[in-house]
């Protein structure tokens, strides 16, 4: 068994009806960029019925049709903001909290200490988040159920330095069930080549094509700080 083997993220999605939401993080192959990935996928109508947005400082989901939206709670929230230099990513509302922390000074953990998996029993799905700071290194997050009956929060940290090639894969879940199976082990292993169009298109083609939602990408420049950004809503 090879413990450092590093998987390419077509290979982990194609054949995968339903990881979710997930987020990537690495660093670009010549270890010039960080490169950010985040998607959602949805098996109800409520779920489907999103589009990402571009906003002043990242991004919000938002109904496609408002007149369909039946329960906005769990669906409507911003996925993507910065700070300070830092990129924030999560798959709800816990976006704000980690923002709220930071802005007082206090730590991605220490947020996240507050928060709990959705209450969305009996599949409780785990929130996973994500911190890039402005030289690649990052930490991501899971708060997952410890039982099936929900009595407990599981919560788990990592942080990383940020390799040259090498990203950390993060969904909340394993695949497509009933109730759907959360998330085990460490963030996947995942292999970041050296271009962003390429890394957009290797996730969007290999999403599940009934489930898939909306990605967002950002390919950061870390000399700079510049931004590449590309968002893709399967609802146009």
């Amino acid at each position: 068994m090879d413990i450092y083997a590093i998987d390419k993220l077509g290979g982990l999605l194609s054949g995968n009806p339903y990881p979710g939401r997930g987020i990537v993080v690495g660093k670009s192959a010549d270890g010039k960029s960080a490169a950010v990935a985040y998607f959602i996928m949805g098996r109800s109508e409520n779920s489907r019925n999103r589009v990402f947005e571009a906003t002043e400082d990242g991004i919000r989901t938002k109904a496609f049709d408002e007149s369909r939206v039946q329960d906005p709670s769990l669906i409507i929230y911003h996925p993507v903001r910065r700070l300070n230099g830092q990129l924030i990513v999560t798959n709800g509302d816990q976006t704000d909290t980690i923002r709220d922390f930071l802005a007082a000074g206090r730590s991605f953990a220490e947020a996240l200490r507050t928060r709990e998996f959705e209450p969305d029993g009996p599949n409780w799905t785990p929130r996973i988040s994500a911190l890039l700071s402005a030289d690649g290194s990052y930490q991501m997050s899971i708060l997952k159920s410890g039982d099936a009956a929900g009595s407990a929060c599981l919560r788990q940290t990592f942080e990383y330095p940020g390799q040259a090639g090498l990203g950390h894969f993060l969904h909340t879940y394993v695949t497509d069930g009933s109730p759907i199976p959360s998330f085990q082990g460490e963030p996947e292993r995942v292999a970041i080549g050296s271009s962003r169009e390429e890394f957009t298109q290797e996730i969007w083609e290999n999403l599940n094509e009934a489930n898939k939602i909306s990605l967002y990408t950002n390919w950061i420049d870390l000399a700079t700080g510049e931004e590449h950004v590309t968002i893709l809503n399967k609802n146009q």
